[in-house]
């Protein structure tokens, strides 16, 4: 078991990797700001855009299939994309590399819940599926500045391909996932699509025109699934969606926010700023695990709360500019408080998802995750240009109210469940 659960982290981990390994390569990747910006946020559109269709495919299609034809696209891509002559073809790889991580992460979500039944085990599964993911945020800087140094821009691209292929090989024995029957919601999975990269479109790159579109698809999404056999039962439009939404608001733009500050109110040079990000980063990598096991002792609930008020304590603190020995506290607070937030909030999704609908379950949670990653790029990077302490003291105040939507979370996890088998 813990073959396969090595294996279904490494999918997320390649997720995060893809991430952040391609930021301090941007400037040799080219030369142009606008190419340099769309390499890195082709990747992230599309996998914000495709993570509720790919949840709705991992219960159509079964977990198993859809993650191992995640990792075999992520590492076909990476190869294509380290052989890539052009920016205009890098960019279109790297949204397709979004799109094969899309398929990565609610599939994985939905073989640790088939693999691991009993509610606390899941738990402290789930625990180290977010730890080694973690670390792969962590890891991406640091990796692409050595990478590219060493072997140029393209090594960066080429190291995943053998992450990919242990992660396949070590998920072989993954078990069969209960599959959810009917036709697939073609109307409700293009709507998705269309409002999730409308929204992120509009929000990263400030066109704030495509919102129309975004409102209109949107609202075709919300009448399709009022049909029978929608992609997304109405059950999931929970609070613990809204607390992913908020616990990303939080994390983006608090680092959007502090990663202006710290270059330009205290003049420190992008490798010393990503430096400066270590102590919130750190307890990412390692935190997950105990909360894992906390959560399968008491439940979801408390572990988030007091995540979501480490994170407030920790923006507030940062609000008052505080000397950089304190900034260094309230950067481990943050990280803590994400590190205690995120794995109980998925323990809580997950775990109250039937079987057949925990792909879907996963998917939703990632996707309103990453649509609040945007928004609070977008919100609190437009506040810290009139006043970064305000900024921040407003990212205080969100995640308290997060802190409140998740008291009214279920205590405890939900109960055992044994899936069907295909």
């Amino acid at each position: 078991m813990a073959r396969l659960l090595t294996g279904l982290s490494l999918g997320y981990f390649l997720v995060m990797l893809d991430t952040t390994i391609v930021t301090v390569a941007l400037p040799a990747l080219s030369p142009s700001l606008p190419a340099q910006q769309w390499i890195s946020n082709g990747y992230t559109l599309t996998f914000a855009a495709f993570l509720l269709t790919a949840g709705a495919w991992s219960d159509r299609f079964g977990a198993r299939r859809v993650f191992s034809l995640g990792l075999i696209s992520f590492g076909v891509l990476s190869g294509l994309s380290a052989l890539s002559f052009s920016t205009a073809l890098l960019i279109a790889l790297r949204a397709l590399l979004g799109v094969a991580g899309a398929l990565l992460v609610p599939s994985s979500l939905s073989l640790i819940a088939a693999a691991y039944p009993v509610p606390s085990a899941r738990a402290k599964a789930m625990g180290v599926w977010a730890a080694v993911s973690g670390t792969g945020l962590v890891a991406g800087p640091l990796l692409g500045g050595v990478l590219t140094e060493a072997f140029g821009w393209r090594a960066i691209f080429v190291v995943n391909i053998p992450v990919a292929a242990i992660a396949l090989a070590l998920s072989r024995s993954a078990p069969s996932t209960p599959v959810r029957p009917g036709c697939i919601d073609v109307v409700g999975q293009l709507a998705a699509v269309v409002a999730l990269s409308t929204l992120t479109y509009a929000l990263v790159e400030k066109a704030f025109w495509a919102l129309l579109p975004c409102v209109v698809a949107a609202a075709v999404f919300a009448v399709s699934q009022r049909r029978p056999g929608a992609m997304l039962p109405p059950q999931f439009l929970s609070r613990g969606l809204l607390a992913g939404a908020i616990v990303n608001f939080g994390l983006s733009g608090v680092l959007f926010v502090l990663s202006l500050y710290f270059q330009e109110t205290r003049g420190y040079p992008p490798s010393s700023t990503g430096l400066a990000f270590l102590p919130l980063m750190i307890p990412t990598a390692f935190n997950p695990i105990f909360t894992g096991r906390l959560v399968a002792r008491i439940g979801p609930r408390i572990p988030a709360v007091s995540g979501f008020l480490l994170m407030a304590l920790g923006a507030a603190i940062q609000a008052c500019s505080p000397p950089v020995a304190v900034s260094v506290v309230a950067l481990v607070l943050l990280g803590f408080g994400v590190s205690l937030a995120i794995p109980s909030l998925l323990a809580a999704v997950i775990g109250a998802a039937p079987p057949e609908l925990a792909g879907i379950a996963s998917g939703a949670l990632n996707a309103s995750r990453q649509t609040g990653a945007a928004l609070g790029v977008a919100v609190l990077g437009a506040l810290s240009a009139t006043s970064t302490p305000f900024a921040l003291a407003a990212a205080a105040a969100v995640l308290l109210t997060g802190a409140a939507v998740a008291a009214a979370q279920p205590q405890k996890a939900a109960a055992n469940r044994v899936p069907m088998r295909e």
